[in-house]
């Protein structure tokens, strides 16, 4: 059977790679900058449902079934260890890293966006909020690093980060595989767009906040974290603190 692979579609990721190509993705999109277009949520989704009954029914391969306590144990663990490298990243190269000018992958309105969250947030609510956050979950790691957040800190947000957004939307796809074996054809690509929609939403309403904010404040009174990339380097307000680990 011939493949034709498409690095933006997870079924076809999934049917190309298996199990390996899964951790391996994971850990790019989590870890390396050139990896956050890679789909994670639907990449999870799908693992989930081919860990299921209804396997080879969505891939389309008689025989074809992922280990489920495999990915469980997989996909947390290279969630997190690619994290844990992106932050490693940022902390040594990150500010030359982001020093870059625009091109078609990359854009300086990444990293303010990740720079954002960390100072709206805190680091620990922040590291949380972004495994479910395309892009963010990618820059903030990194931007982490340069910000000072110490690896201890960041390693346990990282964790339960990890944990809750593998875990959960793997188990997701399982149990929807399982529950609507032999039609699962007609509800499939619902879920999909439901998972991406779901994963955009928080990126959608920080759009509209800063639309709003950029309306009611003068050009000169705005902050760093919507006004541009010059906060790097710098520490926002409420992040000393878990740069020691006294605030979590």
């Amino acid at each position: 059977m011939e493949l034709a692979l498409n690095v933006l579609d997870a079924q076809s990721m999934i049917t190309a790679f298996g199990l390996a190509g899964i951790l391996v993705i994971i850990f790019v999109e989590t870890g390396l900058l050139f990896g956050f277009f890679l789909p994670g949520d639907s990449l999870l989704f799908l693992a989930g449902v081919g860990a299921s009954g209804a396997a080879a029914e969505v891939f389309d391969r008689p025989g074809f079934h992922l280990s489920l306590p495999m990915l469980l144990i997989g996909a947390p663990i290279c969630a997190i260890a690619g994290a844990q490298m992106g932050h490693l990243l940022g902390a040594k190269v990150g500010t030359r890293l982001f020093a870059r000018p625009d091109s078609r992958l990359f854009k300086q309105e990444y990293v303010q966006k990740a720079e954002a969250y960390l100072s709206r947030y805190g680091a620990g609510k922040a590291i949380v909020l972004a495994r479910f956050i395309p892009v963010v979950r990618t820059f903030l790691n990194p931007v982490a690093g340069v910000l000072g957040i110490r690896a201890g800190v960041f390693l346990l947000w990282n964790t339960i980060g990890g944990l809750v957004w593998t875990v959960g939307i793997l188990l997701l796809g399982y149990r929807l595989g399982d529950t609507l074996k032999g039609s699962i054809d007609s509800y499939l690509l619902p879920a999909v767009f439901l998972i991406i929609g779901v994963s955009m939403l928080p990126v959608l309403i920080e759009v509209v906040r800063t639309r709003r904010a950029s309306r009611a404040v003068p050009a000169a009174g705005l902050t760093e974290a919507t006004a541009g990339p010059g906060g790097l380097g710098t520490v926002p307000d409420g992040l000393a603190a878990d740069r020691s680990g006294t605030r979590a």
